[in-house]
């Protein structure tokens, strides 16, 4: 317990310590809580710095003027430090022992502003590494749960009985995984059943709402990790079930866990990241079996694409929500990808001023490297992009000549007609 005894002082935030020490100044308990107590004994940087105090929410908003009340189903502060965010949150009471009005039929919180002591605070946090509290000012560590003990063991563990604490809240299934991904850590054998025999219950949580804690999972620099503990609890398919119907016929998975491969590889260079990549090729093979039953019905290449998009993306939108400024270009990596085995003529170049193509080129490889057959469509574009004037000229009409040797001439009409009666 040594290495988890003590915590770094100087790797807390200045603003969350000024937070704490004016609510206790005016008569108030205060602590330093969550996964900030648990990544600094972890001697990680913590994200951000959460406080639990006995102080309503008016009672913190009238303290601090550089604040606000936010949240419905349990109502928080948030107290503003420039570009940091202190987040205060009221001590929590324990439930009624029946299900009531706050509670759905299958045992989902709908109402949290329930407030209590600081010991029934502890019992009702998800999580016993979540549990631990720190007052920066008297430098006590309070371990009700036994949290300091679950992290030195790097196990995951509720505070409660698991399935029923699953119920309350269905997305504590997607948090356990994402810490699992994020910690290194294991799930508790129980915790873990009860994932695996409860994800169904996770539809029942807000697409918004569910469309975030996606954006945890994937864009956190864990994103692989995450995605195979998903698959391994099961948890995948409720959240992408086309995508995951998918993976029984074409290259799903692997495409899956190469984009998010390659964006985790971006996040650790601190490149630009976009869900709408994630997304793209989440659903891809979904939008191309749609695509290619439209055709199969007679719709045109064109229309046949933008329906099969509207379609998926659509679908899709009753699990997770996903918002235009992401459907839209995840839309144009896709149709890009049916513009890039275009290579004769201006068409090239034209491709290559579009704003999506370099998304839509690192797809393409994506594809390629998960074993899709594009005849080196790949290394044609990676050629063509840093080629001479000179070389672009014959790498266009090599493949025009290509295209011309492979298109089928159709049989020549007879006809009495000479060339003149045709222009006439």
């Amino acid at each position: 317990m040594n290495a988890l005894s003590s915590i770094e002082e100087s790797a807390i935030s200045v603003n969350a310590s000024k937070v704490i020490s004016r609510l206790q100044e005016n008569g108030y308990q205060a602590y330093l809580v969550g996964g900030c107590i648990r990544d600094l004994l972890l001697r990680k940087t913590p994200k951000d710095f959460d406080i639990a105090t006995d102080a309503t929410p008016e009672e913190v908003r009238e303290l601090f003027r550089n604040s606000r009340i936010i949240g419905k189903r349990f109502r928080i502060v948030h107290v503003r430090f420039g570009r940091e965010i202190i987040e205060v949150t009221t001590f929590r009471g324990p439930h009624a022992e029946e299900y009531d009005e706050n509670h759905s039929d299958a045992g989902m919180t709908l109402n949290d502003n329930v407030y209590g002591t600081f010991e029934e605070d502890v019992f009702r946090r998800d999580f016993t590494m979540n549990a631990i509290y720190f007052d920066p000012q008297g430098k006590d560590m309070i371990d009700l749960a036994g949290g300091t003990a679950d992290i030195e063991n790097q196990m995951i563990r509720t505070i409660g009985n698991p399935a029923g604490r699953l119920r309350e809240d269905p997305v504590r299934m997607l948090r356990a995984i994402r810490f699992q991904a994020k910690l290194g850590f294991a799930l508790e054998s129980d915790l873990k059943s009860s994932i695996g025999s409860l994800g169904h219950l996770i539809q029942d949580v807000p697409a918004a709402r569910l469309f975030e804690e996606v954006l945890k999972l994937f864009l956190s620099g864990y994103g692989t990790a995450a995605f195979e503990s998903m698959m391994e609890n099961g948890m995948y398919g409720w959240l992408f079930p086309d995508s995951k119907r998918s993976m029984e016929s074409n290259a799903t998975e692997e495409l899956v866990r190469l984009a998010l491969n390659s964006t985790d590889q971006r996040i650790e260079k601190r490149m630009p990241v976009t869900p709408a990549f994630i997304y793209a090729a989440v659903l891809w093979y979904p939008f191309v079996e749609e695509k290619e039953r439209l055709e199969q019905a007679g719709e045109i290449n064109h229309a046949a694409a933008n329906e099969a998009a509207n379609n998926v993306i659509s679908k899709q939108q009753l699990f997770t929500s996903i918002p235009k400024r992401f459907s839209g270009p995840m839309r144009e990596i896709w149709f890009l990808q049916s513009r890039l085995p275009a290579r004769f003529g201006q068409k090239p170049d034209r491709t290559m001023d579009h704003k999506r193509f370099r998304a839509a080129y690192d797809f393409l490889l994506l594809r390629e490297l998960a074993g899709e057959q594009t005849e080196q469509l790949g290394e044609w574009w990676t050629e063509y992009q840093e080629a001479t004037d000179e070389r672009k000229l014959d790498m266009k009409q090599a493949s025009n000549n290509g295209r011309q040797r492979k298109r089928k001439r159709k049989p020549r009409k007879k006809s009495n007609l000479n060339d003149n009666d045709q222009l006439n």
